[in-house]
Parts: C-alpha cells; sequence; structure tokens
C-alpha cells in the first residue's frame, strides 16, 4: 500500500464559540491509501483541546511504513502496528484507520456499514450545532436550520438561559445541550438542568468539568435528564471508569483513533448499559461520512461538522429531513470535489 498526507485547514462558516474557548478555523490532515490502483480516503481533524497539530499528525505519518503490505484486509494487524508507532496522537491513527476502511470497502464494493452488517433504516437523526453567540444571531442561525430536527446548544457562559429564550422564540424544536465543561457547581447545573427540562431538551452533555467526578455522580443521581461523557471519556478503557457518573457516552473517531476503536467503543458501553452517541468534530465529509457508517448502533448523532465549514474537499453522507441517509457508495461513502488537487496544492500555512 502506498500512503500519501496533506495538511489543510478548515474555514468555518461563522466562529465556533464554546464555554471557554473561540476559533475560526480546524487544522486537518487529509490521507490517501492507495492499493491495486484503488485509493481510500482519511482525515484527521485536530481542535485544540486534542492536543494534536499540523506538525505533530504529519510527524507521526511520516514514520507509518505500509509498503510491504500486500493484503488491506489484514485490518487488525495494520491498525496494531499503527498504534505501535508511538502513544496517543489519536486524530493522525484515525485518519489512517478510516482511509483503510474506505479502501477495503471499495476493493470490497460495498459500504462499510453493510461490512458489518448494519441497518442503514436504523440511523437516527443529527443534531445541528449552533454556537455561543448573541441571541439574536443565534435567532437567525435557528432559523438557519429549519432543515434539521434537532438543535444542539452550546452554552457554558454566563447568558445561557437567555440563550435558549431565544430560541424558544423562534422554534419548538427538540434540543440537546452540550456544555463543554462550562458550568463548575453541581447546584447551579442541577438547577439549569431541572429548567432545561421544561425547555424541551433531550440531554445534556458534559455539564461539569471532567475532573470533577464526584460532583458528576452526584449531578446523575439527581438529574431529570441524561448527562453524556464528552470530554471526560476519549478510549474504551476510560468507560468503565465514567460508568456510575454518566448516562452515556459521546464517540468522536478524532478522539479515539478511529473506526475500529469506535466499534469497540459502542460494545462496552452497551455492555454496560451506557447511551451512546456518535459525534464529530470540524470536519470534511470524510471524516463525517465514516463515523455515520457507525451510526445504526447509536442512539443519538451529531454528524454536523462539514457542514459548518466553507471548504469542503469531499462530497458525502447526506442528511434528508435531518435523518443521516447512507447509500450504497463503497467504502465511507465521499468522493473528492472536482478541484481537490488544487485545493490541497493551493492551501497555504
Amino acid at each position: 500500500m502506498q500512503l500519501r498526507f496533506f495538511p489543510y485547514e478548515l474555514k468555518l462558516k461563522h466562529a465556533f464559540n464554546l464555554a471557554s474557548s473561540s476559533r475560526t478555523s480546524t487544522p486537518v490532515v487529509i490521507t490517501e491509501l492507495t492499493s491495486d490502483g484503488i485509493t481510500g480516503y482519511g482525515e484527521a481533524s485536530m481542535p485544540p483541546y486534542l492536543g494534536e497539530s499540523h506538525a505533530s499528525a504529519l510527524d507521526f505519518l511520516s514514520k507509518v511504513n505500509l509498503s510491504s503490505v500486500k493484503n488491506p484486509f489484514l485490518i487488525e494487524d495494520i491498525l496494531e502496528y499503527v498504534d505501535s508507532i508511538a502513544p496517543a496522537n489519536y486524530a493522525a491513527k484515525a485518519s489512517i484507520d478510516i482511509a483503510l476502511h474506505d479502501l477495503t470497502g471499495k476493493l470490497a464494493a460495498l459500504p462499510c456499514y453493510k461490512m458489518w452488517g448494519l441497518n442503514r433504516d436504523k440511523t437516527p437523526h443529527t443534531s445541528f450545532t449552533i454556537g455561543i453567540d448573541t441571541p439574536e444571531t443565534v435567532k437567525q442561525k435557528t432559523e438557519d436550520a429549519s432543515p434539521y430536527t434537532i438543535l444542539k446548544i452550546k452554552l457554558g457562559r454566563d447568558n445561557d438561559r437567555q440563550l435558549i429564550e431565544a430560541i424558544r422564540s423562534v422554534t419548538a424544536k427538540p434540543l440537546s445541550v452540550d456544555v463543554n465543561q462550562g458550568w463548575t457547581d453541581k447546584y447551579y447545573a442541577l438547577d439549569m438542568i431541572l429548567w432545561l427540562k421544561e425547555q424541551n431538551v433531550l440531554f445534556v452533555e458534559q455539564p461539569l468539568p471532567k475532573k470533577l467526578m464526584n460532583d458528576a455522580a452526584w449531578l446523575k443521581q439527581y438529574s431529570p435528564l441524561p448527562i453524556i461523557a464528552d470530554e471526560a471519556v476519549q478510549t474504551a478503557k476510560d468507560i468503565p471508569l465514567i460508568n456510575d457518573v454518566y448516562h452515556g457516552i459521546n464517540i468522536k473517531l478524532m478522539k479515539c483513533g478511529g473506526m475500529r476503536a469506535a466499534r469497540n467503543m459502542v460494545a462496552v458501553a452497551r455492555s454496560i448499559g451506557l447511551k451512546v452517541m456518535i459525534g464529530c468534530m470540524t470536519e470534511t465529509s470524510c471524516a463525517v461520512s465514516a463515523a455515520a457508517q457507525l451510526s445504526p448502533l447509536c442512539d443519538w448523532a451529531d454528524l454536523d461538522g462539514n457542514l459548518l465549514i466553507t471548504n469542503d474537499l469531499f462530497q458525502g453522507v447526506e442528511i434528508i429531513n435531518g435523518k443521516i441517509t447512507l447509500q450504497d457508495s463503497a467504502g465511507i461513502g465521499v468522493r473528492r470535489v472536482e478541484n481537490y488537487e488544487l485545493k490541497i496544492a493551493n492551501y497555504e500555512k
């Protein structure tokens, strides 16, 4: 197999405002794995909190040597080798994993979800994310999100109720809430959740800092809404540690290392009765479409990262009436945009 990789910078349509940060772009690395004239595509997306960067991903990928691999279907062996190169580097590893799954699916002429025996009729609706902003801007973003049946609202600052009220002034759609560790007091968090329940909120994601395990366990005991771990869980080994602290987990390919690792996380979570959400970072349609292949296994989905950018390099999974719609396209189901090579060549660091 031949490996190629390129740095790229995703440009956001709107500033992505969270409880403790704001950004207008996200660095990614695009990977290509080619065997027998067929190419699979992958992606590493690296928001700042992951601790990865163009430099770290390119350094890791430069150490990957797959030239002697004759059988790309030996996925376990190949990914075990990739894991052994260096610890962590989960987004960089995910870029290899995704490209490998795309390649083998194309060689087998099957979508990944069919190779796993999944039912595409069981895909959930995806939420559409609305970042922290002024009430007027949030109302406009809500109206722009009319094709989506569930909205994901970022909270965690001092105007949370005002933002929810602004949204409720223009829509009655169900909401999910992502606090990104923005609340620091468990009593305040519970008070907010009690209020949010009355606002037709489905669940609350990462309300407290991940280190406040005892407070989060207390909150789970009294919360009328499911509490979902995001920053508090990265890989399968973290799941047993948070079983008594959260009702479910948000799995992201960039956090855990790719599609193989994500499927393992689903299995572990289900074995101990946790709910499962499949999420994403700011990503092209490549990584989002890869995550979508897993969506029939999940209770909820937040796969909108490709919808938040202006310079996607791929076309892939479709959202129809808010529902993730998997097609019969082989692999992860993506194709390059016509000016893919030009966009890569013109990228400026």
